[in-house]
């Protein structure tokens, strides 16, 4: 119920816009809150790329999103986010071939409950939830810095170092509440089962992002902040120990650093084939 008591207190004009000629990045976007959140920019008219890794269910979801919206300029981008060096490959296309980005929202995730490796022998939630964001965002910036008002969702703790890094983005993460999507029925099936109808809609669960995109209220927050409902929240449940010393936070963008340059650095020859001592291991 939280949705439904929080919305109460929503201003109902903040979504009234038109984002006609604004451009909006989303990974991730053939299904679930990706899939809702790119359909409600799409009805303003935004120009929407959908980056996502299933070519047939990505070009199935831009026809339901034309169809609906009225609005041809959803474009699909075929990109595994798990695929370090490809996503940072695509970004760089993407630079060359686009003027301008205003938003990029980092939607796409995942729950892999056996260990796999990718190519660059990164662990695949590893890869997917943390290095494919940092490479995407980081390449981009340059980009984003170039486009009005440009904004940019994902992790917590990114979130905060790149809103201190760069002032002229805005910054910001958020938590739709446990979402009625593909990904928790399948990598979550008891916890699916067990919630039933008291998970929130794919809709829902969009709110906070599409308001995060579109409205002119998000910007006038400080950057680096994290939202559920479309307000600010803790970064840090009460009692729980998850705060990190500055040090430790520093070490660790040092670290996605030093790696994102030497899979930048790796001939694409030796990302290719059966592991080789030859390829960086990060584990």
């Amino acid at each position: 119920k939280g949705h439904e008591a929080a919305s109460k207190d929503f201003e109902p004009q903040d979504l009234n816009v038109s984002v006609v000629g604004r451009s909006f990045m989303i990974t991730g976007a053939n299904s679930g809150i990706g899939r809702a959140t790119a359909m409600a920019i799409a009805k303003k008219g935004g120009t929407v790329h959908m980056v996502c890794r299933n070519k047939d269910k990505a070009e199935e979801a831009r026809a339901d999103i034309v169809n609906e919206s009225g609005n041809s300029e959803v474009h699909v981008h075929v990109v595994d986010m798990s695929e370090t060096r490809k996503v940072w490959e695509f970004a760089e296309a993407f630079k060359k071939e686009y003027p301008s980005l205003n938003v990029l929202i980092n939607n796409a995730g995942c729950m892999v409950h056996k260990r796999e490796l990718n190519a660059e022998g990164l662990e695949k939630n590893f890869a997917t939830n943390m290095m494919g964001v940092y490479i995407l965002t980081q390449s981009l910036i340059p980009l984003l810095q170039k486009s009005r008002d440009p904004r940019v969702r994902q992790q917590v703790v990114l979130t905060q170092q790149w809103a201190k890094a760069n002032p002229v983005i805005h910054f910001s993460v958020m938590h739709p509440g446990w979402v009625d999507t593909p990904a928790v029925s399948t990598s979550m099936p008891h916890f699916h089962r067990m919630m039933g109808e008291r998970l929130r809609s794919v809709e829902q669960g969009a709110d906070t992002v599409v308001w995060l995109a579109l409205s002119r209220a998000a910007p006038r927050t400080r950057s680096g902040q994290f939202f559920q409902d479309r307000r600010p929240v803790p970064a840090h449940l009460p009692l729980a120990w998850t705060h990190s010393p500055a040090e430790e936070i520093q070490r660790f963008m040092t670290q996605l650093e030093t790696m994102a340059r030497v899979i930048q650095s790796q001939p694409d020859t030796e990302l290719s084939g059966p592991a080789s001592s030859s390829r960086p291991q990060f584990v």
